[in-house]
């Protein structure tokens, strides 16, 4: 490895700028080379910590990734230090780092990391769900019948969960989410974390999306209990009998579905698709 340089993997504040570690003011001034996933907010953050960036900024995001990373790599391999931030947190986690660290790897050159403040693990502890096993999984894709389709391969995920999402498609993401594990599940909703707004919002899923349908703001970070093999499923040939039984009181049968599987704490999705299979059932 002789004659190679060093990667440095440097996690920035998500929030609160003092949250920034002596290190971390001493790497950005001695690194030939900072990746930053924004320039400007690099020379920002530099400025309110009172430093000089000392070597040369280039940019690394999404779009010039691959391309960035082979550039980087030649630097790494003419023995110069470079340095990766990102907006917020740690790089690789939802953000740019990973394919440059694996090229880095792959050709023997040093990673460290200088570890920071990171979203996923803030939210997870002031959660109050349990954190002993938990799983990060990102963005929840965008279109609603991809979203669905991830969120129910996680059903059975028994361990607590963790998303970023943006605050436009919270409300439907709680939705969504309600539907596939169920509207009772325990869950966070954490919004701007450390920082000035920062507020964090606990409660059964299915009360969090009719929070959510109003205007919210800011970077948000859901925690979501995992599935407890020991709760006792609801009888869904109960929940039939009575969706039966409010349609009978003159109740569409749309709005019974949906009122029994919120009483019940199932996915509205699988009583509807009982019904449905369900002979003796009125139509609507």
């Amino acid at each position: 490895m002789s004659g190679n340089g060093r990667l440095v993997l440097a996690g920035a504040p998500i929030g609160r700028v003092d949250d920034a570690s002596a290190r971390l003011r001493d790497a950005l001034a001695a690194a030939d080379v900072v990746a930053a996933e924004d320039t400007r907010r690099l020379r920002r953050l530099a400025a309110d910590l009172g430093i000089t960036v000392g070597g040369r900024v280039v940019s690394y995001y999404d779009a010039n990734e691959a391309v960035r990373a082979e550039e980087l790599l030649g630097a790494l391999r003419g023995g110069e230090t470079v340095l990766v931030i990102t907006d917020a947190g740690m790089p690789g986690v939802s953000d740019p780092g990973y394919r440059l660290t694996r090229l880095a790897v792959d050709a023997g050159i040093e990673v460290t990391a200088l570890p920071g403040p990171s979203a996923v693990t803030t939210a997870l502890a002031v959660s109050g769900l349990p954190s002993d096993r938990f799983c990060f999984e990102g963005f929840p894709p965008r279109k609603a019948g991809e979203r669905a389709r991830r969120l129910a391969t996680l059903a059975d995920e028994r361990r607590t969960m963790v998303f970023f999402e943006a605050p436009h498609r919270l409300a439907a993401t709680l939705e969504a989410m309600a539907e596939a594990f169920g509207p009772g599940r325990p869950a966070a909703v954490c919004r701007e974390l450390t920082k000035t707004y920062e507020e964090v919002l606990r409660g059964p899923l299915s009360e969090l999306a009719g929070w959510a349908a109003g205007e919210v703001r800011g970077e948000i970070t859901l925690v979501v209990a995992g599935h407890d093999p020991g709760e006792t499923p609801p009888d869904i040939g109960e929940l039939v009998a009575e969706v039966a039984r409010m349609q009978e009181a003159g109740v569409p049968r749309k709005q019974a579905i949906v009122d029994v599987a919120r009483a019940a704490g199932v996915p509205r999705r699988t009583l509807y698709d009982a019904v449905h299979g369900a002979g003796g059932v009125r139509p609507a």
